[in-house]
């Protein structure tokens, strides 16, 4: 089967990663704004009875969702055996029920949006709380790639006597996992509450890791807040300064620069949205994954 990868804005040095590991060419495409706000795409590449896989992470998706949606078509109309669709950051994961009235569960909603024009999704680690499984919420053939195994690679190989620090009891099963992977210590941070305003935060035997590096692993860095107060209970226990390794990139408002302020020494994230922090590469798993469904659908 032959395969060709078409990268929407921003998506280019990923696709051009994907292309390399999947022997397969990249297409040219053209996407543009109308003067009234409309998108405009046309596709310059032959796709005729080829598997073309659409490369898109969707990080800020309202904006790119009509694209991704004309270009599926087209591809289609165009002969195209199927539409593949590479999303390593999934959104619209967290409304995933009704928590006031007079909401929808936007979720279902969009996974329903893109199965009615992709053919399969493969993504990397998505929001999934109350979701056991991403084939709840999409009607069609998926792939969910852990980022676990490269993060804890990175870890052996770029830190220096690693102990990974879980902010709460909540993260304990994730922050376990990594480093399981990674066979290096972990410990979660302890609260203490004295009354309805005053909670004490502090590190379980703070001294046996006073000469390690503390690693702050987490899924989505957002707002980062969570990785800054515990970076702050990190400085009060007299460690060192963490390192932050976070899955997906997101950063919003200054929250990259809020991070880089607090008690830190380096911020890591994967490259599932593009951003300077990339640096953890998922491109040989994201390529062996979105190659076997091809194969399987």
């Amino acid at each position: 089967m032959q395969t060709i990868l078409f990268s929407l804005p921003g998506n280019q040095e990923l696709t051009e990663l994907l292309a390399k590991k999947m022997n397969a060419e990249i297409g040219e495409c053209a996407i543009r704004k109308f003067p009234d706000g409309e998108s405009y795409t046309r596709i310059l590449s032959d796709v005729k009875g080829k598997c073309v896989v659409l490369v898109c992470t969707l990080h800020e998706p309202d904006v790119k969702l009509l694209p991704l949606y004309f270009l599926s078509h087209t591809a289609k109309s165009l002969g195209a055996m199927c539409t593949c669709l590479v999303a390593p950051y999934l959104a619209y994961m967290r409304q995933d029920k009704v928590f006031n009235d007079g909401e929808g569960v936007s979720s279902t909603y969009f996974g329903k949006l893109i199965s009615g024009f992709a053919d399969s999704i493969t993504t990397v680690d998505p929001h999934l709380h109350r979701i056991s499984s991403l084939g709840e919420v999409y009607d069609i053939p998926n792939r969910v790639i852990h980022a676990a195994d490269a993060i804890s690679k990175y870890i052996n190989e770029n830190i220096h006597n690693p102990v990974l620090i879980g902010p709460d009891s909540e993260s304990e099963q994730w922050v376990s996992d990594v480093a399981k992977k990674a066979e290096v210590p972990f410990t979660v941070l302890q609260k203490v509450r004295h009354g309805d305003r005053d909670v004490e935060v502090s590190v379980p035997n703070v001294a046996k890791y006073k000469v390690s590096t503390p690693v702050l692993v987490d899924d989505i860095i957002s707002t980062a807040q969570t990785m800054i107060e515990t970076t702050e209970h990190l400085k009060n226990a007299g460690m060192k300064p963490a390192i932050c390794i976070g899955i997906h990139a997101v950063f919003s408002g200054n929250a990259y620069q809020d991070l880089w302020d607090a008690h830190v020494k380096d911020i890591i994230t994967c490259n599932t949205i593009p951003h300077q922090s990339n640096g953890i590469d998922l491109s040989d798993v994201i390529a062996q994954e979105v190659t076997e469904l091809m194969y399987h659908t």
